[in-house]
């Protein structure tokens, strides 16, 4: 199954998506060089219309676009990209180009995974003075010495009754336990797995506290 650029005149508009977010992230054209350009890689290939050329994401801006899925419309004709995004997906800076708000519409994204990427891009493009690149430079030592410190810090807030200080230090400990997670290669993906695999009925159990069951 192939796209029919004979309708749009050797071209057909692509909706790019985050793969784990869902969030639309910009919309392009694709002409059948591009298109078999992307089969072939796996990563994303437009044509620019104003300059008349094909152009390669993330070429010249290190912001490549990993295909993770790819799928046409009943006519054939419109494309829905699924990718990973790396860095921002506008060439203004922002992670998707529809930030121009018009009518608001209120949702919820999923934060841990956003939380995730952004340590993922600071790893791939560091920023002067950032806390994420300072951890990842120090290696698994201070990353785990923190990770235990924001845990004893959120056993004090729990012990000290106060809510307010206890969210933070919860989101403390999240944070630098996403840091651990890519440090040690392991995706939101593979503890949203693993949740998943735990979530079930087990029934009236005579021992408690095994490992594996809720």
């Amino acid at each position: 199954m192939r796209p029919d650029f004979e309708k749009g005149n050797g071209l057909v508009p692509a909706i790019v998506q985050d793969y784990q977010t869902k969030q639309v992230l910009m919309l392009a054209y694709v002409n059948e060089e591009a298109y078999e350009r992307m089969l072939k890689t796996k990563e994303t290939y437009y044509y620019s219309r104003s300059r008349g050329e094909l152009w390669h994401k993330g070429e010249t801006s290190g912001h490549f676009q990993y295909i993770k899925g790819m799928y046409l419309d009943c006519d054939e004709d419109t494309l829905l990209i699924y990718v990973e995004q790396i860095g921002a997906a506008c060439h203004t800076g922002c992670y998707s180009c529809f930030f121009n708000e018009v009518l608001p519409y209120h949702f919820s994204q999923n934060i841990f995974h956003d939380l995730y990427d952004v340590i993922a891009d600071r790893h791939v493009h560091p920023i002067e003075k950032s806390y994420t690149n300072y951890l990842l430079d120090q290696g698994i030592d201070k990353i785990c010495k923190k990770v235990g410190e924001e845990a004893s810090e959120t056993i004090i807030a729990a012990k000290n009754n106060d809510k307010e200080e206890l969210i933070g230090e919860i989101s403390d400990l999240f944070y630098h336990t996403f840091v651990l997670m890519f440090q040690q290669g392991i995706q939101v993906e593979d503890i949203e797995k693993k949740l998943s695999e735990r979530h079930q009925i087990a029934g009236n159990k005579k021992d408690f506290h095994q490992r594996g069951d809720y």
